[in-house]
């Protein structure tokens, strides 16, 4: 019996998978653009990242404004891999989790996973709040126009344009690298 990660398991194929990424603190554009690059490796590689979008906090709301992206994957990780990977950028970054939706110099956010519907208590798949966000669905749908909720069977580019959240998602002059 093989140990997973064994060099002897076999390969597992590459999947779609969409990460979101924002930034509060610090150089906010810089270490987005760091974690993406971060995420990439022998088993993940980016597909496409979005353009940047400075966007108006939630939930907590004092707080300075974002910096948010999503980035589109290929990747030979399972969701859980995927996940762990996300959580190491994440605190190679300095992200302390300190207070709930407070300021952090990078989250990291696994939106989708293929067309997987996953529900455990640490990981759900689709993301359980993506599709009340502006600030994840307006990059989302910037890079995938036709792609659709796999939960719902509704198009991302749809549900954008129901959502009446009523936050600000400003597309950044910032020249990106």
């Amino acid at each position: 019996m093989h140990e997973s990660g064994n060099s002897l398991e076999p390969s597992r194929q590459p999947v779609r998978a969409f990460v979101s990424l924002g930034s509060n603190i610090g150089d906010r554009e810089e270490n987005v653009l760091t974690a993406i690059r971060a995420l990439q490796d022998e088993r993940t590689s980016l597909v496409a990242a979005s353009h940047l979008y400075e966007t108006e906090p939630i939930d907590l709301e004092d707080q300075p404004w974002f910096i948010n992206a999503v980035a589109e994957l290929s990747t030979t990780r399972t969701p859980r891999e995927l996940l762990k990977r996300s959580h190491q950028v994440e605190q190679s970054l300095g992200r302390e989790r300190d207070v709930r939706f407070g300021p952090r110099t990078i989250d990291i956010d696994l939106l989708l996973y293929g067309s997987e519907i996953l529900s455990e208590p640490d990981l759900a798949i689709p993301h359980p709040r993506m599709t009340e966000r502006r600030f994840v669905l307006v990059p989302l749908v910037e890079l995938a126009p036709n792609l659709v909720d796999p939960r719902s069977g509704d198009s991302f580019a749809d549900v954008l344009e129901r959502l009446d959240e009523g936050k600000k998602v400003l597309r950044s002059a910032i020249t990106e690298s």
